[in-house]
């Protein structure tokens, strides 16, 4: 059942991000609605890393792309629809599209917490094909989960399969134990891969990799080799190990982002072996009752990740001691 339409003020609270590592919070107008958009109030953002770089260079437009919330339109067939955001903006009708592939249309070049106002604010401006419903036996605290955590790990997951398969008696190796590397362990198993080894320096995750099932290895460790290896951390030196130590006609999966130049040394263990070298960009909508599916499956270890949750206000001290590393995966609750 619907719940009743709020009455609206013409402004909104919403963090900016100032650079120098300062966020405030400030009044900002509403976004004006335009057909085929939608207003949603945001109910839990979910922090990621990946808005790290914002903090320290300032943002154009309000961050926070992994979001939860409502439809706030009434008198809209959707109002009060309980929805993720898809952040990539997408035609439907492009080559990409009508693949299925909608992170990489062709036609729109656009993300919703990037190049357009994203969740760290009480309402977002969304278009109508960006809604992902979520079903009600999904916890609002849970359902950012689906994006980055689930949606991005698993894509790249089921991707990698198609060269790697498992089931072939080789080990995997994760790099970077942080969501979304967790959320690849879980995903590895999901799907069948039995022995996965985690390299990360930091303990606290490496035991949640432990709880998840997986295994340490040494992130210095080049003594070994592995058929898939799945790069979540972004950092080069992970990328350039990940290169020496894959099998000959294994894979190398680039999930993580770094915005920096990444130099390859074409030296003999790069030139003397066939592999495959992946990167996967987020996930296609088309893929999420797969990632409801994972979420219900393993809803107990998912929420492991998250731990704390705070309102806007608190979002500036907050987002700087996650990226003093104390949070895993921190929630802004606007409800």
């Amino acid at each position: 059942m619907n719940r009743p339409a709020r009455e609206l003020s013409a402004t909104m609270a919403a963090a900016i991000f100032r650079g120098n590592e300062h966020i405030t919070i400030e009044r900002v107008p509403i976004p004006r609605v335009d057909e085929g958009e939608v207003l949603v109030r945001v109910g839990k953002t979910a922090l990621c890393g990946s808005d790290f770089k914002l903090w320290h260079k300032g943002a154009e437009f309000t961050a926070g792309h992994e979001i939860f919330g409502r439809v706030e339109q009434p008198g809209h067939r959707l109002h009060d629809q309980r929805c993720c955001i898809y952040i990539p903006l997408h035609c439907g009708h492009c080559a990409s599209c009508r693949r299925g592939d909608t992170q990489m249309c062709l036609e729109v070049s656009s993300l919703i917490g990037w190049n357009r106002p994203g969740g760290y604010a009480e309402y977002v401006l969304v278009p109508e094909n960006c809604l992902l419903p979520v079903p009600d036996d999904i916890e609002d605290r849970l359902a950012p989960l689906l994006l980055d955590t689930i949606g991005t790990s698993a894509h790249a997951v089921r991707f990698a399969g198609r060269t790697v398969p498992p089931g072939e008696g080789s080990s995997v190796l994760v790099t970077g134990a942080g969501p979304v590397g967790l959320g690849v362990v879980l995903a590895l198993q999901a799907v069948g891969y039995d022995d996965i080894l985690v390299s990360d320096p930091n303990e606290e995750r490496l035991d949640i990799a432990r709880s998840f099932g997986a295994r340490p290895h040494p992130t210095d460790d080049t003594s070994r080799l592995f058929a898939l290896i799945v790069e979540c951390s972004g950092a080069h030196a992970a990328r350039n190990r990940g290169i020496n130590v894959v099998l000959p006609g294994g894979a190398v999966v680039l999930v993580g982002e770094n915005a920096a130049p990444w130099t390859i040394t074409e030296d003999k263990v790069f030139r003397r072996k066939d592999f495959h070298m992946i990167r996967t960009f987020y996930f296609p909508k088309s893929d999420l009752d797969l990632n409801i599916a994972l979420l219900r499956a393993h809803k107990n270890r998912y929420a492991s990740l998250i731990d704390a949750e705070f309102g806007l206000d608190a979002l500036p001290d907050a987002f700087a001691r996650f990226a003093h590393g104390e949070y895993v995966k921190p929630l802004l609750a606007m409800e």
